[in-house]
């Protein structure tokens, strides 16, 4: 948070627990147009992208947004760093997604409102989060490679971890907006396909990333570079 506002965290935790007071964890949801939306960053530059495929996983349109990020990254509130251009560039895929993977927390949050959650409740969309680590809560490891241990948080479950690849770290399943603890990881293990990440966020992930190299300065060759002479 900037220290030149002190009010501002608490403004942010405000409009999370808005955020969580609309959140309906009940099935809502269709897999006929599933997407993924995930973010790069290029200085204080957040590259979002998003992609939504047909049931039989071809990519049926693509969409991106490039914004400054309002707030430097702040465990709990990446919301309001990657939310907006996650949003815009979600709004700008056709067919509407009926389902989207989001890179962040959804439920599994201090306040019940991470990125995945937020995006649901702004955009009326079911969402499922998808993270690297468990930002609150806990779960015992899975031991085999498709299972799953409920991740606890203030005697709740709100999401799993799940072993999604052998010889990878457990990901992290929960539900954002319109879908189910159980519905969330069923879907998720639909979608992997061998990979650690679901189908959805790993084509996001790499769209982002094309659109950030895109962008990025061309190095300058120095008077020493022996591909001048």
């Amino acid at each position: 948070m900037k220290s030149s506002d002190p009010d501002l965290e608490k403004r942010l935790v405000e409009v999370q627990r808005r955020i969580a007071s609309r959140v309906v964890l009940q099935d809502q949801f269709s897999e006929e147009a599933v997407a993924g939306v995930d973010q790069a960053f290029s200085g204080e530059m957040v590259i979002s992208g998003a992609v939504v495929l047909s049931p039989s996983f071809r990519i049926l349109c693509t969409a991106s947004q490039i914004m400054r990020a309002a707030l430097p990254y702040v465990p709990g509130f990446l919301s309001f760093r990657e939310g907006a251009p996650a949003t815009k560039a979600v709004r700008g895929l056709d067919p509407k997604p009926t389902l989207l993977f989001v890179d962040g927390c959804g439920v599994n949050h201090p306040r019940m409102a991470g990125l995945a959650s937020y995006l649901g409740v702004i955009l009326g969309m079911p969402t499922i989060g998808i993270s690297k680590d468990a930002l609150c809560g806990e779960f015992d490891i899975p031991e085999k490679v498709g299972a799953a241990e409920p991740l606890i948080y203030r005697e709740k479950t709100v999401g799993y971890g799940l072993l999604s690849r052998k010889g990878c770290r457990p990901i992290v399943v929960a539900p954002g907006h319109r879908i189910s603890v159980d519905s969330a990881l069923e879907v998720t293990r639909r979608y992997l396909k061998g990979q650690k990440l679901p189908v959805p966020c790993s084509l996001a992930h790499e769209h982002a990333n094309r659109i950030k190299i895109s962008i990025s300065p061309k190095p300058v060759a120095s008077l020493s570079d022996p591909g001048r002479r």
